[in-house]
């Protein structure tokens, strides 16, 4: 399982299914996973990889050569290195000798050597003798042979050899290993957005070149630092990442370091071998630094698999060891005890202490070419090898002669390598196929996959001579190269907040399909409403072609704003299975802009031209009406006035944790066009609406009005768009309307209402209960139904929504969905019927002067007591007879919904209210909702005596939320009502809503839920006045801002977040009628 998250929010459909295939029996029982340490759950989530290693140097050519030719690779190289070493042994000891005394020339003994390479008190002393200097060929055997059998009596302790120790080899290593804190600040290729920590070492000091993971360095657009062991922190550029094997280079500046000098940590590959004891350092389960140790037990492990469309590593061998690293540890150097890196930590297993560690054979020559400047050339066949037993090879038909000669010419090796996969469209398919054995590259014997690597990355856009043998017979295929960047995405799309790039190499591997098209990173807004969710490939958009995602920006800008059209794509996880769907063109919310990766690993962006807006005039569409049988009756006569109501969010704001709803309408006003839903349906202010009108008619709308205390909103939509389709407006029972009747329990009633499938739904039942509505606070502070009765019924049918009504049609109430949370913070939804009455004073004033009513409160949650208990609270008996026999319930005040308002200061929780205006209070809506800004004169029971207050109510907005500011991936706006009911005092008026991932805000510890109170020290009460603080500061990208937040516990807290205007500028979106959808967004350089 892989450690690295991906995905948010929303997002989705991340498969973790592991391909136990690839594994032998034993290691397919063990999950694997990356070593690292990730702080995002959608979303994130979550979204990283991008680059490559070569090997074209003369140095790396001899190397590949000699692989072909020798047993054993790491005893080949490792003799080599011994060899380079003896001649620096020679230079020395001469020094040595003249600085000593006779005049004969001398050399070192084997034990002087290992004085030189290795501190004192790790060897015995040094003796010098007379023996005077062999010819050069024979001094070179003689101490190649001598070195190997000093190391290997030097590490496992042999006696009369002092053993090494390993305290003064991770004292010099750890000043150069580093704990790495990024942020992946977009979705892209196999990477979801957010935050993480790693580790990493110097590799070379001087020109500040950093080893670590590729899903470290990540492919994505990302933000590092590296810290130091004495905490200092550098910046990092993501120079390289390989595409294919689990290792890439930052960069640093070695100036910007003032109080330490690392050294570099030599790689070295050819040291390791079974057996030897090694240790793991770096930031172990974030701790910074961790040393674990372990012993190395094979080197021949098959790449951990980490879950299909998730970045996995292939064609190369892993070592194993048992160090048990976890999250955080991605990067690791595995260091022998002379403090050389044997091999690079890339992750483990989930349920064991298994380790796996990539060889640095090819590591090596990438991070040498990266060090000069040059190009890593990386070639590919699209291709995947595998490395099976001779056993097993017998049965695809190897030869007896084949695995003979191989034997001899690679003793060392206990197999070959074997196709597993070549790719659609890949130069090698129709060429290989799966089972056939490589014995020879360009006519070289080979049974590795360095050798073969080697081969590839250095005839790049040339052939190669491919020899294999395909059940009893050998074939030779000339197959060209392809250049392994040029199938690496480096690029990508950000379309209503959404991300696409560039199937890649590594998704194409994991399903077995062939390189190319449109992938989907993350949906965002626009793809999200047509349900193009991340993992789905994009064939074509408004039914033009979309091969590639140059194809996908020209059939985006030939669509037009606000408009709908088809979609047509499929789900990697279901291939069999391609889908059509509707999207909505809504790109004014966000930038549609493209995104390139540079050399120093930055994306630029440049804009790109976006859907043509919509037209000035359209010209009528018309539809005609929907008739229910006779056998639906009433459901006929509401039928042509209920609509669909679908609303799409783009931010989550307000509390929000989605951003699709739908639900039923009804028209209230056909002239006006408007429209009365459930605010389960219409929750805020922010996002996209559309209406449905006669099962055909899809036309765009506005938030009109949301009621800040019932259950309903009102959007309008153009009347004139529908021309003569015949519509009507609901009809309500005017006894109903007007209050002065209301269902009661055991009242028979139709339910007409829309089902789940948008079919007709009626049902005649009878009222089954009618009770004050019970919802929970929600987390994070959202809109909730309270200080209302709801009706439930018997025998409820399943449905969206809809109204009940009488025999003849009429309209008694509203039938709605309620949202809330249950004890675990779980979202829920139940259908409960509202008075229509709740109506009544909306629709009088939009019919006598076109507006809106002003909406106050009391700003207090009332729940019903029995009249037994308010006796026991002091209650006297006039007022108990005063009581309405058929409830037998009183109101009292269970909490207070703001606590800066005259009322919460007038108004204590479990005042008994008897009278409102001196009139008896025997119903909830004497007291919810109050449409004059008068005091309200109140007389309550508290204390066991009646008080008489005068309370002034609170002006609620109708639409609560007007201004949204964007600031370092944070969405800050004024506290809205559902908050105010959730803190004993107001820290300030400048409240986090949400923070993206990936985001500075989001890694440096600025919550949803927090205020905003200080500002480099600067008090801050509004979000004004935070605009102009910031701007007044003049704070640019990579500098630090001060922040002084307080959490909704009252606690305090100091961040300090780095700013970055190049991922995250600052923008804000405020409420305009005449602006699309209702709201303008204004952009900050």
């Amino acid at each position: 399982m892989s450690q690295k998250a991906n995905d948010n929010a929303n997002q989705q459909h991340q498969h973790q299914h592991q391909r136990l295939g690839d594994l032998s029996a034993e290691e397919g029982q063990t999950a694997a996973r990356r070593s690292i340490s990730n702080d995002k759950s959608i979303d994130n989530t979550n979204d990283n990889t991008n680059d490559n290693s070569n090997d074209n140097d003369s140095s790396a050519g001899e190397c590949t050569a000699h692989h072909r030719t020798t047993s054993d690779d790491g005893v080949a190289a490792c003799r080599e290195n011994a060899a380079g070493g003896a001649q620096t042994a020679k230079r020395l000891s001469i020094t040595y000798a003249e600085a000593g005394g006779a005049g004969r020339r001398r050399s070192l003994a084997y034990s002087d050597l290992m004085a030189v390479f290795y501190p004192p008190g790790i060897v015995s002393q040094p003796t010098v003798t007379d023996v005077p200097f062999e010819s050069a060929e024979i001094q070179q055997q003689e101490e190649e042979q001598q070195q190997l059998g000093r190391l290997e009596r030097l590490a496992i302790g042999e006696p009369g050899v002092a053993m090494a120790s390993w305290e003064p080899t991770l004292e010099r290593a750890i000043k150069s290993i580093v704990s790495i804190k990024a942020q992946c600040v977009r979705s892209f290729d196999t990477e979801t957005s957010g935050t993480y920590t790693a580790t990493g070492f110097v590799v070379d000091a001087e020109a500040g070149l950093i080893l670590s993971n590729r899903h470290v360095v990540n492919p994505a657009p990302i933000v590092a630092q590296a810290i130091f062991v004495n905490y200092e922190e550098v910046e990092l550029e993501p120079v390289y990442r390989d595409p294919v094997h689990d290792f890439g280079v930052f960069r640093y500046d070695p100036k910007k370091l003032r109080f330490m000098q690392p050294e570099s940590i030599r790689l070295v590959p050819q040291k390791a071998k079974v057996g030897m004891e090694i240790r793991v350092v770096g930031n172990d389960a974030g701790e910074k630094l961790s040393i674990l140790a372990g012993t190395l037990a094979r080197l021949d492990r098959p790449a951990p698999e980490y879950g299909v469309g998730e970045y996995n590593d292939f064609n190369t061998f892993y070592l194993q060891a048992a160090s048990g690293t976890s999250g955080g540890s991605s990067g690791s150097p595995v260091l022998d005890i002379f403090g050389d890196a044997v091999a690079l930590n890339a992750g483990g297993a989930s349920k064991a202490a298994s380790s796996f560690y990539l060889p640095l054979d090819r590591v090596v020559r990438a991070v040498d070419l990266v060090r000069r400047g040059l190009h890593v050339d990386r070639g590919t066949i699209q291709t995947e090898f595998e490395h099976l037993s001779y056993d097993e090879l017998r049965r695809l038909g190897l030869a007896t002669d084949v695995e003979t000669r191989m034997r001899a010419t690679f003793p060392a090796s206990q197999g070959m390598l074997a196709v597993r996969m070549a790719l659609p469209s890949g130069p090698a398919d129709g060429s290989l196929r799966a089972g056939d054995i490589v014995v020879a590259v360009n006519g070289q014997p080979l049974a590795g996959f360095a050798a073969l690597e080697a081969e590839l990355d250095g005839a790049v856009g040339g052939t190669v001579r491919i020899g294999v043998w395909r059940g009893t017979k050998a074939y030779d295929a000339r197959i060209k190269v392809q250049d392994l960047h040029a199938i690496t995405p480096s690029r990508f799309v950000e379309i209503g907040g959404g991300v696409v790039n560039e199937l890649s190499y590594q998704i194409a591997r994991s399903y077995g399909i062939a390189v190319g098209g449109v992938y989907v990173a993350s949906s965002g807004h626009t793809l999200g409403s047509g349900s193009v969710w991340r993992g789905s490939v994009v064939q074509s958009v408004g039914g033009v072609a979309t091969p590639d995602l140059d194809a996908f920006v020209r059939a985006v800008g030939g669509l037009r704003e606000g408009s709908r059209v088809p979609v047509r794509f499929f789900e990697l996880a279901h291939l069999y299975r391609p889908k059509m769907m509707i999207m909505s063109v809504a790109t004014h919310w966000h930038a549609f802009r493209m995104a390139e990766r540079d050399a120093a690993g930055l994306w630029c962006y440049r804009s790109l031209q976006g859907p043509q807006p919509p037209p000035i005039s359209v010209a009528p569409q018309l539809a005609s009406a929907w008739q229910l049988p006779s056998s639906l009756a009433p459901g006929d006569s509401v039928w042509p006035s209920m609509v669909l109501v679908d609303f799409h969010i783009p931010y989550l704001i307000d509390g929000m944790k989605s951003t699709r709803f739908s639900g039923p309408g009804l028209i209230v006003d056909s002239r006006r066009g408007l429209v009365v839903c459930d605010r389960d349906t219409v929750p805020i202010s922010v996002g996209d609406v559309s209406v449905t009108i006669a099962g055909s008619l899809v036309l765009g709308a506005a938030v009109d009005f949301l009621h800040p205390v019932y259950n309903f909103a009102v959007v309008r939509y153009d009347p004139q768009q529908i021309g003569a389709t015949p519509v009507a407006d609901v009809r309500f029972h005017p006894d109903y309307l007007s209050g002065e009747r209301r269902l009661e329990q055991g009242d028979s009633v139709f339910v007409v209402a829309i089902g789940g499938d948008q079919s007709p739904v009626v049902r005649r039942t009878r009222v089954a209960s009618r009770a004050m509505v019970n919802t929970r606070e929600c987390l994070p502070p959202r809109f909730r139904c309270l200080n209302v009765e709801g009706i439930k019924l018997n025998d409820q049918p399943s449905c969206q929504g809809g109204v009940l009504c009488d025999a003849d049609g009429l309209v008694t109430a509203l039938w709605t969905s309620v949202s809330s949370q249950d004890s675990n913070g779980k979202d829920t939804t139940s259908m409960t019927g509202f008075d229509v009455s709740l109506l009544r004073d909306t629709l009088t004033a939009l019919a006598n002067s076109g507006a809106y009513p002003d909406v106050y409160s009391l700003d207090v949650e009332l729940w019903t007591i029995r009249a037994a208990a308010a006796r026991s609270l002091g209650l006297s008996p006039e007022r108990i007879a005063q009581i309405d026999s058929s409830s037998n319930r009183l109101l009292y005040v269970l909490g207070m919904l703001a606590t800066d308002t005259p009322a919460s200061k007038l108004l204590h929780t479990g005042d008994i209210i008897l009278e409102k205006n001196g009139v008896p209070v025997r119903d909830v809506g004497q007291i919810s909702s109050i449409s004059s800004a008068d005091p309200v004169r109140l007389v309550v029971l508290r204390d066991s005596e009646e008080v008489v207050l005068s309370v002034p109510p609170t002006r609620l907005d109708a639409m609560e939320t007007r201004r949204v500011v964007h600031w370092s991936g944070a969405l800050v706006q004024e506290p809205y009502r559902a908050v105010l009911e959730q803190v004993r005092s107001l820290p300030s008026s400048i409240y986090v809503s949400c923070t993206l991932y990936g985001s500075p805000a989001n890694c440096y510890g600025l919550r949803p839920g927090m205020w905003i109170t200080e500002v480099e020290g600067i008090p801050v009460a509004t979000v004004a006045d935070f605009i102009a603080t910031l701007r007044n500061i003049g704070f640019t990208s990579s500098h630090y801002v001060r922040l002084t937040v307080v959490n909704r516990n009252e606690v305090t807290r100091m961040l300090s977040l780095r700013l970055d205007s190049h991922y995250w500028p600052s923008w804000e979106l405020v409420r305009d009628p005449a602006a699309p959808a209702g709201w303008r967004s204004i952009h900050y350089l």
